[in-house]
This record gives C-alpha cells, structure tokens and sequence, in this order.
C-alpha cells in the first residue's frame, strides 16, 4: 500500500507540471461556493478566511458501490469536491469496478488523464478520432499506469473474477465527463429518432428502446 500511495504522489506531481488550465496568478484560489460572480472556473475566496480543510478530501479509502447497471462506481475528486484545486490544474477520481462491470466508453474534455490500477485486471482502452478510430487497448495488472490523451473516448473493463481499483489523475481542476450513451440516447430532450437511426443505421425502435432505458 506504501507503494501505490508513492506512485499516486507522484502521479499528482506529474499533472502539476503539466496541467491542462491556465497557470494560477496567485498563490491559491480556493473555489467560493454558491458565488453569483461568473468567470471561466470559479471565484475566489477571501485568502485571509482560507483553511487546511479546503484542501483536503477524506474518503477516498471506500469502496463504492458497484451494484448498478454497469457494475462501476467512480468518485470523483475535483474543484467541486475539494476547492483547492481551483486553479491548479489537476483533479482526481476512485474507480471501483465489479467482476465484468465497465466505466462505459466516455471522454474528458477539458483533460488528459492517467490511470493507476491499485487492484484487479483491467482492460482499458481508447480510440483516436476519424477518420483512423483505431482503438488502442491494453490488459492492466495491479501497479500498472495508462494514459488516456484529453478528449478521445475510453473505457475500463474489469475482467478478472475480484474487483478491481484503481485511481485516475486529470490534468484539469473540472475535467468534465461526457458519458457516450448517456448523451447521445439521454439527452432532455431526445435528439430525434430519424437522427440516431441514421447515424447507427439501425431501426427506429431500436433507437427508442434504447432511448427508454436512459
């Protein structure tokens, strides 16, 4: 365990040298909830109210409860979660996956990420945008790291017959997730039926029954 925390600091060191936003003009700026001030993140606290509370998180040593849909659960760790990362450029994410569950395809847009497996088998992988959408795939074993590059879709499956753990550093303070099926067959409201059937070349009420289930 000593050993996965020394690769997790270094994996934060790492994304602190090459952080997806804009370099911070300041020491911190701790993020100011519920502030009516909008800017491109968020505003700042008052640095003289600043305490060590807000750059800490606790509870990352909890599994989460993979007994949904997809058999994953991911906490995640960014600005919202702990307002000190505001600015800084870096955020972070638990990913617990049950025996055969997935973190369904989805991407990042507004960060790279890199994955450390702390437990388990995973099959993780990602695809590069057209016209190639080649899909570059891997089996990870405990104490393995991969890369995801900001913004192509990635996945994680767990293949083994325990479940698997792992933790994701994020180049980005609010890295954003755009869950693929989630968008496209989820979306308030619907894009339309004649749309998706096109785009999947697939019946319409192939595209409305997986539209009910979202």
């Amino acid at each position: 365990m000593a050993k996965s925390v020394l690769l997790i600091c270094l994996l934060g060191l790492a994304f602190a040298f090459a952080a997806a936003d804009d370099s911070p003009l300041q020491d911190f700026c701790v993020a100011q909830a519920g502030s009516s001030v909008f800017v491109n993140g968020l505003a700042c606290k008052d640095p003289k109210t600043v305490q060590a509370n807000d750059f800490s998180f606790g509870g990352l040593h909890l599994p989460g409860n993979t007994s949904n849909p997809v058999g994953s659960k991911v906490t995640p760790v960014t600005v919202n979660q702990l307002p000190g990362f505001s600015t800084l450029g870096i955020s972070m994410a638990r990913i617990d996956i049950a025996p055969w569950g997935i973190n369904p395809p989805h991407t990042h847009p507004r960060a790279t990420e890199i994955l450390l497996v702390l437990e388990g088998i995973l099959e993780v992988g990602f695809v590069t945008s057209n016209p190639d959408n080649r899909l570059i795939s891997k089996i990870l074993q405990k104490g393995d790291v991969f890369v995801f590059p900001q913004g192509l879709i990635h996945y994680q499956r767990n293949t083994g017959f325990g479940n698997a753990v792992a933790i994701a550093a994020l180049g980005s303070q609010s890295p954003g997730v755009i869950t693929i099926a989630n968008v496209v067959f989820g979306s308030m409201p619907h894009i339309s039926v004649d749309i998706l059937a096109k785009a999947f070349q697939v019946d319409k009420t192939v595209v409305s029954q997986i539209q009910s289930k979202f």
